[in-house]
């Protein structure tokens, strides 16, 4: 773990652009006390011009307790994590996810609940603000854990032959996160992500003892049926957990459902128009959305 740590630190303290730096503690800045690191993280990593684009922010603190004043919010972040908000400032427009530092920690690892946390922090992100060095160690420690979550769970499923190639799990490893949450992407995505840094994710897969070449599978069939069946309840699951989520949001993110909109037109070339009893009713609209994108595939 301590070369993908160094992998990790090395990434994450790599400046980002000051108006994200302005963005990011400004979020923080909402949580005084509680607010422990915001981390910047998805595609617009890759842009230069941010204006209309989403930024995506998860926002560590202390405990939900600290973080909110009113406690169904609190009671609904440790209940269905993360809570999400959305935020603008000058000109640019955010959403953050916010979990404590210890349900970061445990999402991070094997013992997450669902996929989505450790398959965001395999990929590239950026620590854009922290409240002390002790909240910088923490979250570098907790990210560091996430590429290896991914690989130890996902080289499980394979053989030795399919698992020669450390990129082949990464790949891998990818379609299956993509496959546990309700996606606008398209099912190439994961080999996007993976070709869009091969020589990151060679280096990563080094680090975590991964070299090209056998001995990277599991060679017991019943160890990669076990693994293969843990994919399947965590796709469940995460199908499941994206539903309530999403009903949470409504709650939570006003034009949630204009957003949820934007990002599956912009993934999956589709044309969805939001009518007016939708905005006002956005569980409802939301819901009454799925059952079409899913036999369209917009969404998987």
């Amino acid at each position: 773990m301590s070369g993908i740590r160094e992998i990790v630190r090395a990434e994450l303290m790599e400046p980002v652009d000051p108006r994200v730096a302005d963005l990011a503690a400004a979020v923080a800045a909402g949580y005084p006390g509680a607010a422990r690191a915001v981390l910047f993280y998805g595609s617009c990593l890759r842009e230069r011009k941010l204006e209309g684009l989403m930024l995506d922010f998860y926002l560590i603190v202390s405990s939900y307790a600290e973080a909110y004043p009113r406690q169904w919010l609190a009671a609904a972040n440790r209940l269905i994590p993360p809570n999400v908000f959305p935020f603008a400032r000058n000109g640019l427009s955010a959403k953050y996810a916010v979990l404590s530092e210890a349900d970061f920690a445990r999402e991070c690892s094997a013992a997450a609940r669902s996929v989505s946390v450790y398959a965001r922090f395999a990929q590239p992100a950026r620590l854009a603000w922290a409240a002390d060095d002790a909240a910088r160690a923490s979250a570098v420690a907790a990210v560091a854990c996430a590429p290896h979550t991914l690989l130890a769970l996902t080289r499980s499923t394979m053989s030795d032959e399919e698992a020669s190639d450390p990129l082949m799990i990464w790949r891998r490893g990818f379609a299956f996160t993509y496959g546990a949450e309700l996606r606008a992407e398209r099912s190439s995505r994961s080999d996007a992500v993976v070709a869009a840094d091969p020589d990151r994710y060679r280096r990563l897969a080094a680090a975590a003892g991964f070299e090209p070449g056998p001995g990277n599978g599991a060679s017991d069939p019943k160890v990669r049926a076990k693994a293969a069946l843990y994919w399947r309840r965590m796709q469940r699951k995460g199908k499941a957990l994206s539903v309530l989520r999403l009903a949470k949001a409504s709650f939570t993110f006003a034009g949630g459902i204009d957003y949820l909109a934007w990002k599956i037109n912009r993934h999956a070339g589709t044309d969805i128009v939001i009518a007016p009893w939708q905005r006002r009713w956005p569980l409802l609209g939301a819901l009454t959305l799925l059952p079409r994108l899913l036999r369209r595939g917009a969404i998987r």
